[in-house]
């Protein structure tokens, strides 16, 4: 398993303050509006990946089915189901990034790290986790999140600046 260490609390102390937070900002019969922040923060604390434990944990502590959760956790792309490396990549594969040579990044991208899309590197290093649909920055076309932060007009040797530059 890549990342962190995985601990066998569900919610470890720190995840609950993070959700308390949260939970001022809503009304008290508002509670599942904080599992966005609730599911990141676990996912954050954790091993990178949410474990159905995690996510049941979540649900009984913000009052709401398990089945809920599941829905909110698979739909976002945010969240990550299976373990993942250290480093999730995501490549942006709508008409602009395509157009500027997207394809071309990914791969070079899959070449570069000897993974195809969906897939971990054998040192749990990196995940190339999917290619977007759309990452909103068709004026920076190609481009690519790496951990949330975006890099834009990408060229094989920016991506080799990039990733090489990650711990």
């Amino acid at each position: 398993m890549a990342g962190s260490t995985k601990t066998s609390e569900p919610l470890m102390d720190g995840v609950r303050k993070e959700i308390d937070h949260w939970l001022t900002k809503y009304p008290d019969d508002k509670r599942p509006s904080a599992v966005l922040a609730a599911l990141t923060a676990v996912q954050e604390q954790g091993n990178g990946s949410l474990s159905r434990e995690q996510m049941d944990a979540v649900a009984d502590y913000l009052g709401m089915a398990h089945i809920a959760v599941y829905e909110v956790a698979s739909f976002y792309s945010l969240f990550d189901l299976e373990p993942v490396g250290r480093h999730k990549i995501a490549v942006c594969n709508n008409i602009s990034c395509m157009l500027c040579g997207g394809d071309d990044i990914l791969s070079y991208i899959e070449k570069k790290l000897g993974i195809a899309l969906g897939e971990t590197t054998a040192d749990g290093r990196f995940t190339l986790k999917r290619e977007e649909e759309c990452l909103a920055a068709c004026c920076g076309a190609p481009m690519m999140a790496v951990n949330g932060h975006y890099y834009e007009k990408l060229t094989p040797e920016k991506v080799d600046e990039i990733l090489d530059g990650l711990e």
